[in-house]
């Protein structure tokens, strides 16, 4: 066992040597000063110097059930003592079977078929792959374009990121050419005078004169996340899911809803696809708060009536030949089967949706300072949006500048937010109380109170 480091001159040596982080600028690589999480308990890490800081993205959205968690711990350690893996190729495990019933009890609809990943972006690897794999099945193999969205996140991998709409993770990465991009959906950016209604009517219209452009025949799946998160917490107008899911069903189109972030209680529901946003999607993917953070692990789960239609005598005897060593893990499963146990025992989707009006409504009472644009969300997960005003190469320079006071700011103050360029992104773990959830709005006010005072004396304002 590695002996406790009590001096981390070594240690950030080590990980500017050694540890190569995701989204690595390579300008500074090698010269950076990270802050290092060391321990943390409910809602709050400390840092290699003792400072004690609250959590505001849920590390990244996914400690729904805050740190130290000794149930969760105990279940792992458990696992791993009885069973710390099985080959999921050849054999099974109680716990993982377990787990996808448990799952399959809180789908919507038919969605009872769990193909367990390692994370998000292997689970939307998995659902593209098997709709296109059933569409050689059913003798159409033309039918594989993807629709995706501006300002969507769907992962990392080369599938999955092929499908992203954020511009900026695209400057230097390759990517295959099977996405169509439908324009942003955010109202926010909507025309002067123009309608939300008419703004809907718009985003709708993108999707089915994509679908004829393109073609049906050749158009397999849209994909969307209920909320836009990565993207800046972009929430789509009322009645935009629906409607889409109109328009698939009209083309044959599958509907695959990304709740990597949205799944699991964020929104006060295990799922939002039906429950916040009234659709039942053939395939959902999750991840992040299936084991509150804990343990990697994510999960593609399919319709029946789509494992039906190339299944049996349908099936033409071919195989899915898509997995991971990991698949079904069993140390993860016995994290997951434990958050599911306790957020069922403690009624913690009922607590979120008492405290989510809350925390819209201080969330909204943002926007009265001076260089706060927007102020956008729903559940626990919402958004800041900043500005400094100008156009263009310009704008963008001044948006990371605001970002970045704002962040540096708040961390002085004892608050971790998620800066995203010019906006300020933050989905508290879900067990956070009301006096929390006030704490987290009163520093994040004040830090862009200094923020403002800071650019106004650079002459920014």
């Amino acid at each position: 066992m590695a002996p406790l480091i009590n001096d981390f001159t070594p240690a950030k040596d080590w990980d500017n040597a050694n540890f190569v982080h995701p989204w690595e600028g390579m300008e500074d690589i090698g010269n950076n000063s990270r802050t290092f999480a060391e321990s943390a308990h409910g809602i709050y890490i400390t840092t290699e110097t003792g400072a004690k800081l609250l959590d505001g993205p849920a590390g990244m959205w996914c400690m729904q059930l805050g740190y130290g968690n000794g149930e969760i711990a105990d279940a792992m350690a458990e696992q791993a003592r009885s069973l710390a893996y099985f080959s999921p190729f050849n054999n099974s495990n109680s716990a993982s079977a377990r787990l996808a019933h448990e799952i399959a009890q809180r789908t919507p609809g038919d969605l009872n078929r769990v193909f367990f990943t390692t994370g998000g972006s292997t689970a939307v690897d998995t659902a593209l792959r098997f709709i296109w794999f059933r569409n050689n099945v059913l003798g159409r193999p033309e039918k594989k374009r993807i629709i995706s969205r501006q300002k969507a996140y769907h992962g990392s991998t080369h599938l999955a990121a092929s499908v992203s709409g954020k511009e900026r993770d695209k400057g230097w990465l390759d990517q295959m050419d099977i996405a169509h991009f439908l324009p942003n959906v955010n109202p926010f950016v909507r025309p002067n005078g123009m309608s939300i209604d008419t703004f809907l009517d718009e985003k709708i219209a993108d999707l089915e004169n994509a679908i004829l452009e393109l073609g049906p025949d050749t158009v397999a799946a849209f994909i969307a996340e209920p909320v836009l998160a990565s993207g800046g917490v972009i929430v789509p107008p009322k009645g935009y899911h629906k409607r889409c899911l109109e328009i698939c069903r009209k083309y044959d189109v599958l509907y695959i809803s990304d709740e990597v972030v949205t799944g699991f209680g964020r929104l006060g529901h295990w799922f939002a696809s039906e429950d916040e946003f009234g659709i039942v999607p053939d395939i959902i993917t999750c991840a992040k708060g299936m084991t509150a953070g804990y343990a990697p692990m994510g999960a593609c789960i399919i319709s029946d009536a789509l494992i039906d239609s190339i299944s049996g005598d349908a099936s033409q005897g071919a195989t899915f030949s898509n997995g991971y060593t990991f698949s079904g893990h069993p140390v993860s499963a016995a994290a997951a089967l434990k958050t599911i146990e306790i957020f069922d025992r403690d009624n913690l989707l009922d607590h979120v949706q008492s405290i989510a009006p809350l925390f819209q409504s201080r969330l909204r009472s943002l926007m009265d300072l001076p260089i706060v644009v927007d102020a956008r969300g729903v559940g626990l997960v919402g958004a800041i949006e900043c500005s400094l005003g100008g156009t263009g190469a310009e704008k963008l320079e001044r948006d990371y500048v605001v970002g970045g006071r704002i962040d540096a700011r708040c961390q002085e103050l004892g608050l971790l937010v998620r800066p995203i360029i010019n906006m300020c992104v933050f989905s508290p773990p879900l067990i956070s109380t009301e006096d929390e959830i006030n704490k987290i709005f009163d520093l994040l006010e004040q830090g862009v109170r200094l923020a403002t005072q800071d650019l106004k004396a650079d002459g920014l304002m």
